[in-house]
């Protein structure tokens, strides 16, 4: 018998193949990331691991957000249960690295206010497109916070140290267009056109041969982690093995030299 999906009650999980649709589904609290809902968008990515033929995630907000952050309320308890504090921070943490090393595509599609978990939830997608209207920033430390899940890491990494220690310091919110000219997003779009734009860029991708994505994510991640010499290092060998090994690689020159769409297989 097949698998039952996953039941939510924090967010939505569409399949339509060869795309997955995460939809953070709380607007009238702007889709706060509290623990239930790491744990609901965990569960998520496992049913879309799981899935053949998923090669693109898009990841939205309903309403007015893409998602405001943390639960500020919930905290209160949980800040004075330093275990449960902490497996709420590893869980954050474990979804935002199981999305980067993820063989699918993770695409953010930020509609609206994102902030602190919000942006930490964006910066460990693959692609970021903003709506021109969203207000985006860290946040954290206009009420006492700390980055927990990312951006005081990933940020920099994105858009420079001192972009990001702007952001981060001042906990000022930017636009979707100044997001796409300091390098936190892909492209921005008028908000309209966002989910339209998020879904065409998701068919272009999923025609891309499977295994040629995950070398690509792979190499750009894990070369990030060490020095310029050792990723070119990490790119030789990988680069190696893929051309000579993979069969995606030689059906890419034939349908070239063949003037065809290349017939990948599903990795």
């Amino acid at each position: 018998m097949p698998e039952e999906e996953p039941v939510f009650a924090n967010i939505e999980l569409a399949f339509e193949p060869p795309l997955a649709l995460i939809t953070l589904n709380r607007p009238a609290d702007l889709n706060p990331l509290d623990w239930g809902t790491i744990r609901e968008l965990r569960a998520a990515v496992a049913a879309i691991e799981a899935r053949a033929g998923v090669r693109v995630v898009i990841v939205t907000g309903a309403g007015r957000a893409f998602s405001a952050g943390g639960d500020m309320k919930g905290y209160v308890g949980l800040f004075q249960r330093p275990d449960d504090c902490r497996a709420f921070l590893r869980d954050f943490f474990e979804l935002c690295a199981e999305i980067e090393s993820s063989e699918r595509i993770y695409i953010a599609a930020v509609n609206g206010i994102t902030v602190a978990g919000g942006l930490e939830l964006l910066l460990a997608c693959d692609l970021v497109l903003v709506a021109e209207a969203a207000r985006i920033g860290d946040g954290h430390l206009k009420f006492a916070m700390l980055p927990g899940a990312g951006s005081s890491q990933r940020l920099p990494r994105a858009i420079g140290r001192l972009r990001a220690m702007d952001l981060i310091l001042t906990a000022r919110l930017i636009d979707g267009v100044e997001a796409e000219r300091i390098g936190l997003a892909s492209r921005s779009v008028p908000g309209e056109r966002l989910m339209d734009e998020a879904r065409e860029l998701a068919a272009g991708l999923a025609e891309n041969s499977p295994v040629a994505i995950k070398g690509a994510k792979y190499l750009v991640n894990e070369g990030l982690k060490g020095s310029l010499l050792e990723g070119l290092e990490l790119e030789i060998d990988y680069a190696h093995r893929y051309a000579t090994e993979e069969p995606d690689a030689m059906e890419g020159l034939r349908a070239f030299a063949e003037k065809r769409k290349p017939r990948y297989g599903d990795g």
